[in-house]
């Protein structure tokens, strides 16, 4: 069996384009038994990205930050943020992408004053859970928009009319301007682990040691291994052998 794999470039970007320039909104019903160790890998894209579990659990990995979704729940994650998805047994998460000027254009004022400040903003996500009720009425949005993807009549502008209305109970109810609310990331030992994993990635079919990959970047055995430990919650070496 054939198992699906993200593409990235070197800076762990997504290679692949997410709608197009006229449309650039894209659906996707993904299951994470038809990945690679049932895992969509690190990488990061343009889009904003809203991401529904309908069944299974699923982590959402984001830094050194581990989320934890459970069926009926759903996240946003921020445009330009590194994040992966995995479980450990059954994950059916459909979800959309769409470039921020999706809902508006960039130079008109609904997106200076409404989108930019998420894009500029420490928000790398946010969790929807069914306990809070404007977090309820966006998993119903995100449920509307996946279910009008089969309407061929309409699609294109009910689509848009309902990311508009997911997006306005999503700017009532976050604050761009908290930073001690907001989720922030170490960027630092973030680029490192990500040079680390790229190393990994062009020299795996060496047999590379814990040394060689701590010394590509000039740091200690024990750093690596730190860094490894926060933010992807295993060694290099099993990194090595599980790629």
């Amino acid at each position: 069996m054939e198992y699906n794999k993200i593409l990235t470039d070197d800076e762990f970007m997504e290679i692949k384009q997410h709608g197009n320039s006229d449309y650039p909104f894209q659906y996707y019903y993904d299951n994470l038994e038809l990945f690679d160790f049932q895992c969509i890998e690190w990488h990061w894209h343009r889009e904003f990205e809203f991401l529904y579990v309908e069944s299974g659990k699923v982590i959402c990995g984001i830094g050194e930050k581990q989320i934890a979704l459970s069926e009926g729940e759903g996240i946003f994650i921020n445009s330009k943020i590194l994040h992966r998805f995995y479980t450990s047994s059954v994950g059916i998460i459909p979800n959309f992408l769409c470039m921020p000027e999706f809902i508006a254009p960039e130079n008109s004022l609904i997106y200076k004053k409404y989108i930019l400040p998420v894009i500029s903003s420490n928000i790398l996500f946010q969790c929807f859970r069914s306990d809070v009720s404007w977090q309820t009425r966006i998993i119903q949005n995100m449920i509307k928009i996946m279910e009008i993807q089969k309407d061929e009549k309409i699609r294109e502008l009910a689509t848009l009319a309902w990311v508009e209305d997911l997006w306005l109970t999503f700017y009532e109810n976050i604050n761009v301007s908290n930073k001690e609310e907001a989720q922030t990331v170490d960027e630092g030992g973030q680029k490192r682990v990500q040079l680390m994993m790229q190393y990994i990635h062009e020299n795996y079919k060496h047999d590379l040691s814990l040394d060689e990959i701590a010394s590509y970047i000039g740091i200690s055995k024990s750093t690596a291994l730190h860094l490894f430990h926060r933010f992807l919650h295993t060694t290099p070496v099993n990194y090595l052998i599980g790629y």
